[in-house]
């Protein structure tokens, strides 16, 4: 069996897109190609498993374009081609529109995996954006043509289902994390500080945790809060954190998985309270709470989309109400002022997302299903209607 295969973004690869890179890179028995239309400041993949279908300047931008709306031109078909890719793994509904005439051209099976924003928001705002036109114009096709819908919860799912994908080819899959990178040190001592690791848009609820910080800071001034990320809200969150006279407060921008770790290590609590925006997207699922817990640190977050699925309410993390800024900020003050319980949800957070989460096991399963659609890939036609 041929064992090359190819991972579709339109661009390689954002800097908060680790999870795709983490789980191509954890395949073991299939060899990860990256191809997108262009590449972008963020996650490095190795240059002798990258294609661009692009190259950069003005004129690449028209190519881009009729790229995605016809498919690859004989030359770029032919370029992978001459890597023998088995199929396609496609991140995100918009990019597995853009990759299905890859896919035809390529006569291989597409999988895709949808991630959140691109099932929970609204037909009508993926509509302002020209580049997402393409989706919702293709979106029954996709559906009928993708081997495999893979989806990051069950919330997730739930939606791609809503929008039209077949439940008998929608699975959940959830991506799992390295619990080798993600493992606490039991010598640094935590200190009295709330942790935000997320980008700074409006739907990750970063203005939430700054409203509640001003309760928790009423009962414990010296408490600090960390943000780390960065996004189109930092000057607004930035105003915000002034406006509420907020003391102790690090906006740290994007930083290393290195640094993260750090912080989720002396921190005393992980809080990205995402909140589902007028546009309808919510949260998918959050991997950021499978890492906290991994390394020891309790959540206190909203319940919302996925986050119940990452997060088990009164185990390894305490979920309030969606947008209950009061609620959130009883639970952070409970989580840093009780260290039995503290103590408790950090054990159980370790405890499942190991039993649970473990990249290298989620990452064989996802193995297995590609086997299984290129199984089924290579069976004659009259094999394939008997089995629907």
């Amino acid at each position: 069996m041929n064992n090359t295969l190819i991972i579709y973004r339109d661009e390689l690869l954002g800097a908060s897109e680790t999870f795709i890179l983490r789980q191509a890179e954890a395949l073991r028995d299939f060899c990860p190609v990256y191809v997108g239309l262009r590449s972008v400041d963020g996650l490095r993949v190795p240059d002798e498993r990258r294609e661009l279908l692009i190259g950069p300047g003005l004129l690449n931008r028209v190519r881009r374009v009729f790229c995605t709306v016809f498919g690859p031109s004989q030359r770029q078909a032919a370029r992978l081609r001459a890597r023998w890719p088995a199929l396609i793994h496609a991140h995100f509904g918009p990019d597995a529109a853009h990759a299905l005439p890859l896919a035809r051209a390529l006569q291989v099976p597409l999988v895709l995996t949808h991630h959140g924003y691109d099932v929970t928001t609204d037909d009508h705002a993926l509509a302002r954006s020209p580049w997402l036109r393409v989706y919702l114009k293709r979106r029954a096709q996709l559906y009928d043509a993708t081997a495999l819908v893979l989806c990051v919860s069950r919330f997730v799912r739930e939606k791609a289902i809503s929008r039209g994908a077949p439940p008998h080819k929608t699975l959940v899959h959830y991506i799992g994390i390295d619990l080798a990178s993600f493992t606490p040190d039991p010598q640094v001592a935590r200190s009295d500080t709330v942790l935000f690791v997320g980008r700074l848009v409006e739907n990750k609820g970063c203005d939430q945790l700054l409203r509640a910080m001003q309760l928790v800071q009423q009962t414990r001034p010296k408490c600090r809060l960390v943000i780390i990320g960065d996004g189109r809200a930092r000057a607004r969150l930035e105003h915000l954190s002034r406006e509420l006279a907020l003391r102790h407060v690090s906006f740290l921008s994007t930083q290393p998985s290195g640094l993260v770790q750090h912080w989720m290590n002396r921190a005393r609590v992980l809080s990205v309270p995402s909140v589902t925006v007028a546009s309808g997207a919510s949260e998918g699922f959050g991997l950021v709470f499978l890492e906290s817990q991994a390394m020891g640190l309790p959540v206190a977050s909203f319940a919302t989309g996925g986050i119940p699925e990452a997060v088990i309410h009164g185990q390894t993390g305490l979920l309030a109400r969606e947008r209950d800024v009061k609620a959130l900020a009883l639970n952070i003050l409970f989580l840093l002022s009780s260290d039995s319980a503290w103590a408790r949800f950090s054990e159980a957070g370790k405890r499942r997302v190991r039993e649970l989460f473990d990249i290298h096991r989620q990452t064989a399963a996802l193995e297995g299903l590609y086997r299984s659609v290129l199984r089924r890939h290579a069976m004659p036609t009259s094999a394939k209607g008997a089995l629907q």
